[in-house]
């Protein structure tokens, strides 16, 4: 089956869904963190952490849910996830802030990212969630518009939360 330049009514849809998901996910997160009966909190305080809890809530949407490993060269040998969602045509990764991690690094991480994404993928949407429960972004939409782009191959688009 041959893949459209644009994307499909379905992935746009999925987007959006997934769009929704990440505007809500710090209210999820901070949600988990007060529980009551003297429970022990779910925290999220890293990458992996806000990756594995991102897969619990695609699943809320999305039956099939394919994942693909990487160890970018930023990792130090840590590897990272992509969702793949709508067989492949739409791509999610998943990023958290930290001490340490400038914009301009979080930035230079992005791109990688996209340039890998860009090398397996024939034609899909990249979205890249970037959370960022601090607020250590100074300037979230000027990362965004930074990041965004359109091509024939690959549309990507930059969704950091909350702001």
């Amino acid at each position: 089956m041959s893949r459209l330049l644009s994307p499909t009514v379905s992935t746009i849809d999925s987007l959006q869904q997934v769009k929704s998901l990440c505007k809500r996910f710090h209210m999820v997160a901070r949600q988990l963190r007060l529980r009551g009966e003297y429970r022990a909190t779910l925290d999220v305080e890293d990458e992996f952490d806000v990756q594995d809890l991102m897969h619990a809530l695609l699943r809320l949407h999305f039956d099939d849910i394919d994942t693909e490993e990487w160890t970018p060269s930023y990792a130090n040998g840590a590897h990272r996830v992509m969702f793949l969602l709508d067989d492949g045509q739409l791509v999610l990764i998943v990023k958290k802030t930290r001490t340490g991690l400038s914009s301009k690094d979080l930035a230079g991480q992005l791109r990688a990212d996209v340039e890998y994404c860009h090398t397996i993928k024939q034609k899909a949407t990249l979205l890249c969630f970037v959370y960022d429960p601090e607020g250590r972004i100074g300037n979230p939409r000027g990362l965004e518009t930074d990041v965004m782009r359109i091509t024939d191959q690959l549309t990507v688009d930059v969704f950091i939360a909350p702001k």
